[in-house]
């Protein structure tokens, strides 16, 4: 049986949502998503683009809908991004670990998103043997995959 965190991957489509201003564009997680065959929209305020795709600058621009959205934000921001997912219709987020905060938590909460957080994306969507495929094993190993 797989987990809550597992099965967060199982959707179609995604938006990540990063702020390259403020810190680098989550990557990783938007490439490992792309290479699993996710439909994946890039949301940065910011502007530009992402592994050759241009970004949208909002939830509202994002040209269709999706499933599930990650957040790789600086901290202080995630508590605004959870209601503004909360107000486009999204329910699901995962937010990057170490990004997670009392307030976010209560923002979650009170516009009933199902929250992932607490570990790293990248180990969920990156296949093949890399850094985040032992930090897998080692939750796998502790039961916190």
């Amino acid at each position: 049986m797989s987990s809550s965190r597992e099965q967060f991957w199982t959707h179609g489509a995604y938006a990540v949502v990063g702020h390259n201003a403020q810190r680098p564009f989550p990557k990783l997680s938007y490439r490992g998503l792309k290479a699993s065959g996710k439909k994946v929209y890039a949301v940065d305020p910011s502007g530009g683009e992402v592994e050759g795709d241009p970004t949208v600058p909002s939830l509202e621009a994002l040209p269709g809908p999706v499933d599930a959205a990650v957040l790789e934000l600086p901290k202080e921001e995630v508590p605004a991004w959870l209601h503004k997912l909360a107000d486009a219709g999204i329910q699901r987020a995962w937010l990057h670990m170490k990004t997670d905060s009392p307030e976010a938590l209560a923002a979650a909460k009170e516009r009933n998103i199902e929250l992932q957080y607490g570990t790293c994306a990248v180990m969920y969507v990156t296949p093949g043997v890399t850094f985040h495929s032992i930090h897998k094993l080692i939750m796998k190993a502790t039961g916190k995959f």
